[in-house]
């Protein structure tokens, strides 16, 4: 069975603008992906992360539950391919296939309810067969119990076929239905954007980190050259080059700010949303469980009227009687009771 399409994502986390300038002669950016901002640090697509053993340890949000917002914070490479799949889509991707196993499920149940159908047909058939219909007495009395049987078993099977088509396959395949899909999408698209606008405040740090280092390199030059000399140039243009020094570190801190403050947007939004993912995770499990066990239940019940069927006919076979048997059939069929004698000369 085919998985249903997943959802067509605009976002790329190939950017090489989510990554710090290299030193010449290091790996690209576009290769190595992964950026240091601090030895205590690493940004990986645009998402910082603390380094291994740097800093206090991380507790979990819901220690001793697996939760889905512990464990998605990473992107992942594509098998398919070189893309990276982010851990939310991870967790989308299992909601499609967990909607689709459930579809399959009904598809099952469909199976079943057309055994179920067919084989009630073929006993109702049977019921009706003349074979050994002239049988008499006690034998016979059994003999046509147990082909009424037949009928009445035919009758449970498709009594539970049609509530198995009702209380399981039907629940089973409406479950959830076409808007799911949509309202998934609209988890997509917002957590999408909030990475997307991470990307771009990034993009603008890493602006304003060359913009600094140009600005105190120009500053350092022009310190130098009066120092020694080798220019003109006044202290005013000094000062000028400290002010503009100054000032783009002010730019590079704000720019550090609004990145923090979307990646803080960004994080809260993904425990938000993933908490729901899990919720709703749950929510199809319990379903699901609660129908396969409607499964069982009918199927117990199934046994159950089948052996009151077949009661009837246990009690007849108990009841049957050879000598009574051939008492009646004696009865029925004589055809006298004076036995011959000699005859006399």
């Amino acid at each position: 069975m085919m998985m249903e399409a997943s959802f067509d994502t605009e976002e790329s986390f190939d950017d090489p603008s989510c990554l710090a300038p290299q030193p010449p002669g290091s790996v690209s950016p576009a290769k190595r992906q992964i950026t240091e901002v601090k030895e205590t640090k690493i940004t990986i697509n645009c998402v910082t992360f603390p380094l291994p053993g740097e800093g206090p340890e991380q507790q979990l949000l819901k220690p001793n539950e697996w939760s889905y917002c512990d464990y998605f914070w990473a992107d992942r490479k594509d098998p398919q391919g070189a893309a990276h799949v982010t851990g939310f889509e991870v967790l989308l991707q299992k909601q499609l296939k967990g909607k689709q196993l459930q579809k399959e499920m009904a598809e099952f149940i469909h199976e079943r309810i057309k055994i179920e159908e067919e084989y009630a047909k073929n006993l109702s058939k049977l019921s009706l067969s003349p074979l050994a219909a002239q049988e008499e007495g006690t034998l016979g009395e059994a003999w046509t119990q147990l082909k009424k049987s037949l009928h009445d078993e035919a009758e449970v099977h498709l009594k539970f076929s049609n509530k198995l088509h009702t209380e399981v396959e039907k629940p089973l395949l409406t479950f959830r239905g076409d808007n799911f899909k949509k309202d998934l999408k609209k988890y997509d698209h917002h957590i999408a954007d909030l990475r997307k606008q991470l990307a771009s405040r990034f993009a603008g740090v890493e602006k304003a980190r060359k913009a600094l280092a140009d600005r105190q390199k120009d500053l350092e030059v022009k310190t130098q050259q009066l120092e020694v000399k080798l220019s003109n140039k006044t202290e005013e243009d000094i000062k000028k080059a400290r002010r503009k020094s100054t000032q783009a570190g002010d730019d590079l801190m704000r720019c550090l700010d609004l990145y923090n403050q979307t990646q803080s947007k960004w994080f809260e939004e993904m425990v938000t949303t993933s908490m729901e993912l899990e919720k709703l995770e749950v929510e199809r499990v319990e379903w699901v469980q609660q129908h396969l066990r409607q499964y069982t239940t009918l199927r117990h019940e199934t046994d159950m009227f089948n052996q009151s069927t077949v009661e009837p006919v246990d009690q007849l076979l108990q009841s049957m009687d050879p000598a009574k048997d051939r008492e009646l059939w004696v009865k029925e069929n004589k055809t006298g009771e004076v036995r011959p004698v000699d005859l006399d000369i």
